[in-house]
């Protein structure tokens, strides 16, 4: 999942599902019709309500995330209902927690696809790649909670953001210029099996030779938490930098290792490999010393209006939880869809067919100071990165080191599509 773009499993959030509707569409799930104002509507729209789905992770090991996202698309759907909402039509969000089993996340699809009129996210590469033929077949704008460029070229599935691979270019040549890497040199790269790391992967694997340098793959799986053999790898094959596309305890495993064994190399993640919980634990001081964070999204310390608001309005409304990546990632993609609407709204055509056309339209949008395009679904929004380092006293645990770039090479990379 830019997997995000995360935490260790938290408790179960009960008092956090989105009103769970059992709206029966008005025209039913397989037709659409016309509402007493004209606009024609489809599954998930009633004369007073929109309804979306929320497939996401509350109980599994991306739980932390699972609730930040749905926290802030929440928090967005409030302050647009505040407003008028939709077409004077009240937007709804009913979650489905699937626990990262993608059995459990058929079911919840199965049981949510005939009442909403798009989903607002879907949590898990995996699901996402079980879900994909019933998404097109059904003409439901999904927002996937994962960046991999395989995902790109599908009409109803739809990427916000840079991808890993896009990501790792650009981070491979920031590591590069700052640790004064030479042709010949060695960088290792840590990653997830399936389809996060290894799209990751691709991207080092281009950016390496772009930049004639030789990467060191080892591979694990999210079940791995000592890294120590990966570690030693490294070390002796003698990289000069450390790529890693896995989680955040993956992550904190590598960096503690080598900071206990005096191996100070530069150690590069995205977004998913790093959780601000982090700083808080024995770690934390190796973390803001060795590791910065590629990521498609600004950090909230960063000298951004947008940010800042997005900051202040989620710490009121949830004083007691932690600004990380997921209430980016969250806000990004609903922001996105609720654009997407206010357009088929004015086109007077909120069916599911509707919705997705309003949105491949769009082709200048800018959600929080970044600016999207999605016009063209078989590239990202956005081939930008931006450079991050934890810091324990910086808003959300990340500071601004680089600004929004792209590199030349992302531009000259083939994307692995799907």
């Amino acid at each position: 999942m830019r997997h995000t773009r995360l935490a260790p499993a938290a408790a179960v959030i009960a008092a956090l599902a989105l009103s769970a509707t059992a709206c029966s569409t008005k025209s039913g799930a397989d037709a659409n019709g016309a509402g007493s104002d004209g606009i024609k509507t489809g599954p998930g729209v009633t004369e007073k309500t929109i309804t979306l789905g929320a497939l996401t992770d509350l109980t599994g090991p991306y739980a932390s995330l699972g609730k930040s996202i749905v926290n802030a698309q929440q928090l967005y759907a409030d302050q647009l209902n505040a407003s008028g909402g939709i077409c004077g039509r009240t937007v709804k969000i009913t979650v489905k927690d699937h626990g990262y089993d993608v059995q459990k996340a058929v079911s919840a699809f199965t049981e949510t696809e005939p009442n909403v009129a798009a989903l607002s996210q879907v949590v898990g590469s995996p699901v996402v790649s079980s879900l994909e033929q019933e998404l097109e077949a059904k003409h439901l704008l999904t927002f996937p909670m994962a960046w991999a460029s395989t995902l790109l070229g599908r009409e109803y599935v739809q990427v916000v953001g840079s991808t890993y691979d896009v990501d790792v270019i650009n981070g491979v040549d920031f590591v590069v210029r700052t640790a004064k890497l030479k042709a010949g040199d060695k960088i290792g790269h840590v990653y997830f099996e399936g389809e996060y790391g290894e799209n990751a992967l691709a991207g080092a694997t281009y950016a390496a030779k772009n930049q004639k340098l030789t990467v060191v793959g080892q591979k694990i799986k999210p079940t791995d938490q000592d890294l120590t053999a990966q570690f030693t790898a490294l070390k002796q094959a003698g990289v000069k930098a450390i790529l890693i596309s896995a989680g955040p305890r993956q992550t904190a495993a590598l960096v503690g290792t080598a900071a206990a064994a005096g191996f100070a190399v530069p150690v590069l993640t995205s977004s998913p490999g790093f959780a601000p919980q982090l700083l808080a634990t024995p770690v934390g001081p190796a973390l803001e010393k060795m590791l910065h964070v590629v990521s498609p999204a600004p950090a909230f310390s960063a000298d951004n209006p947008a940010m800042k608001k997005l900051a202040d309005d989620y710490k009121a409304k949830y004083p007691k939880d932690l600004l990380d990546s997921g209430v980016v990632s969250g806000w990004n993609a609903i922001s996105v869809l609720g654009e997407d609407l206010k357009a088929a709204c004015k086109a007077k055509d909120l069916t599911r067919e509707g919705i997705a056309a309003a949105h491949r339209k769009q082709s200048e949008l800018t959600v929080l100071g970044v600016p999207l395009n999605f016009s063209d679904r078989a590239k990202p929004a956005t081939y930008q990165s931006f450079i991050h380092k934890p810091s324990k006293t910086a808003p959300g645990g990340l500071a601004n080191v680089e600004p929004a770039h792209e590199v030349p090479a992302a531009k000259t990379y083939s994307l692995p599509n799907g």
